[in-house]
């Protein structure tokens, strides 16, 4: 997932999250622990409805994970690849630089990638939503 998260302190009043999220049902979440273990780093949480996810949050940890795993995959390759791109340039500029607004439509065509090739349960924002979140116009 790469997501824009409002917020009321900063400057630009949102910022991006990354997190790479893997599900398994409860009785099976000892996988999720191995995978967890394996690769040093996330949490694993248990929810009501008897699923069990790991997360891994933060730029530099879904670039390190995900330039492992997109060899391996077989789902989520075109999510994958679009999360990799986007924070790659965010890790790169995460805390040094402000976005440029030709880095910020970067990273919001990624998340509409990510989006185009994910199930929808629910409306999503468009590009333009998007854009005009980070204050930038179509």
């Amino acid at each position: 997932m790469l997501q824009i998260k409002k917020r009321s302190d900063s400057k630009t009043r949102w910022r991006f999250m990354s997190t790479i999220c893997f599900y398994q049902d409860s009785r099976h979440a000892a996988d999720l622990v191995w995978i967890r273990e394996t690769l040093g780093i996330g949490y694993v949480s248990h929810r009501k409805d008897g699923i069990s996810e790991l997360r891994i949050n933060g730029f530099a940890q879904t670039e390190a994970i995900l330039k492992k795993l997109i060899p391996y995959l077989r789902f989520k390759k075109h999510q994958a690849h679009a999360l990799y791109k986007a924070v790659c340039l965010l890790n790169q500029k995460s805390a040094r630089v402000i976005l440029t607004g030709k880095d910020l439509r970067k990273v919001i065509s990624n998340i509409v990638t990510i989006q185009a090739h994910n199930y929808v349960t629910k409306h999503k924002k468009t590009e333009t939503e998007l854009l005009d979140m980070v204050g930038l116009t179509p």
